[in-house]
């Protein structure tokens, strides 16, 4: 036996414990439950079981007082009595393993492919600190995305942190999948909370593919499961890429979506008792989100990085409601996603005007940055001037600089949905020709 089968097993071995903390409850309510829970064994967040009549009931200790605990279920506490058993199962930890990578996990570490799973030897706090700000590294290189748009006026360095807003059914799964199949990273993993179950196995063999899936590990929480699964996903995964940078390795986040994770965490911190505030959005809602995306980004001397993408959910395109705003605050650029592009057929269906990455314009050379200035100035004189321009109200000759967007528009517009093939000297290149178009009105090419 190798010694890393030697330390997996002696992992499995640790997790059995011959004796464990039990309580009784005292009280049954909807979804929450009393319990008798006393004394140092028991704290916040850990797991427990309820021995129920014909059943076993997961859950977790949300409150804890001079009285006992209050537990909140994963399931309807239907055939529950008071005097049931309570145990407690474990902590709130994961122990990743280099086996997980080409996996399917749930957010316990268990398979959900049929195979088995070994733990890793190394059990990892869930929701643990960012490496400290002092001694994190700075953003890395430019990082080749297989997209045009990516590799140039949305550029995506190593240890960068995006946010793609959009509303449903924009093309922002598939635009994920793009990110795991392409852009230059040793571990993709992916944070799948909230998903509706048919379209797991859809998204692991169609938009990853096995190209995708081979350097991925995919933690999924499907829309059924209780809001302490959901959001424990988004920390198992967060987790799990803190097991790889550790290592040195550079990892690729994405979660999908931030919107779920934070209506999952409504439910629970409601039910523990936090009132609501913003939107029914409780207080604690703002930490939640900015903690798990300080733990993405550049890691510390010896680690590796963890370049993070997270989707927002944004009904109605309204970038000002809680969660968006939120993130978008502590994020190093977000990539709006509007329907009404895909409605016409471009993918991916970015608003450029309405999209940044915050690492312009150290990402990109003097030359390169002013090909993207130009390019921004052309596609935002079309935008403004768009309306009289599809109504024919708009007089050739009266702007120079719109005479020059409406020559450039429609190859400007193609080049945002093109994949790029031959890097991003190639891509810059053909921007440069697309934009030569223009006679040199806004701005030197």
């Amino acid at each position: 036996m190798t010694g890393t089968a030697l330390e997996t097993l002696c992992a499995e071995v640790a997790t059995c414990y011959p004796v464990r903390p039990t309580a009784q409850i005292t009280e049954v309510g909807r979804g929450l439950l009393r319990i008798s829970a006393t004394g140092r064994d028991w704290r916040m967040g850990d797991r427990v079981q309820v021995r129920a009549t014909g059943a076993l009931i997961g859950g977790e200790v949300v409150v804890l007082d001079g009285s006992g605990a209050a537990v909140l279920t994963d399931a309807p506490v239907d055939g529950v009595r008071l005097g049931d058993r309570v145990e407690l199962a474990n902590a709130s930890t994961i122990a990743p393993h280099d086996g997980w990578i080409g996996r399917i996990i749930d957010p316990f570490g268990q398979p959900l492919d049929g195979r088995p799973l070994m733990r890793g030897p190394v059990a990892r706090d869930l929701r643990a600190a960012p490496p400290p700000a002092a001694s994190r590294r700075r953003l890395g290189a430019r990082l080749e995305t297989g997209m045009r748009v990516f590799n140039t006026l949305l550029p995506l360095v190593r240890g960068q942190r995006i946010g793609l807003f959009a509303g449903s059914g924009v093309g922002k799964s598939t635009l994920m999948a793009s990110f795991a199949r392409h852009v230059q990273a040793d571990v993709a993993v992916i944070a799948l909370i909230g998903e509706r179950g048919r379209e797991l196995r859809e998204f692991v063999e169609d938009a990853l593919g096995p190209e995708g899936m081979a350097r991925s590990v995919v933690i999924a929480a499907t829309s059924d499961q209780s809001a302490l699964v959901r959001r424990r996903c988004a920390w198992t995964a967060m987790a799990v890429a803190e097991h790889f940078r550790d290592q040195g390795r550079q990892v690729l986040f994405m979660a999908d979506s931030v919107t779920r994770l934070a209506e999952a965490h409504r439910e629970v911190a409601l039910a523990a008792g936090e009132p609501g505030s913003l939107r029914g959005y409780p207080p604690s809602t703002s930490h939640l989100i900015m903690a798990l995306a300080e733990r993405a980004g550049p890691g510390g001397e010896g680690a590796g990085d963890i370049t993070a993408v997270f989707s927002v959910l944004v009904a109605g395109s309204d970038m000002e409601e809680p969660v968006a705003d939120i993130l978008r605050g502590v994020l190093d650029g977000h990539v709006v996603m509007d329907r009404s592009i895909a409605e016409r057929g471009r993918y991916p269906a970015i608003d450029l005007l309405r999209s940044v990455s915050r690492s312009l314009p150290g990402a990109a050379t003097v030359v390169e940055n002013s090909l993207i200035a130009q390019a921004r100035r052309l596609l935002g004189a079309y935008d403004r001037a768009e309306m009289m321009i599809q109504a024919g109200l708009y007089a050739a000759g009266s702007d120079p600089l719109v005479d020059a967007a409406i020559r450039v528009w429609p190859k400007l517009d193609a080049y945002l949905a093109e994949p790029e093939e031959a890097g991003t000297g190639a891509s810059f290149a053909r921007l440069a020709d697309i934009l030569a178009l223009a006679g040199g009105v806004g701005g030197q090419t």
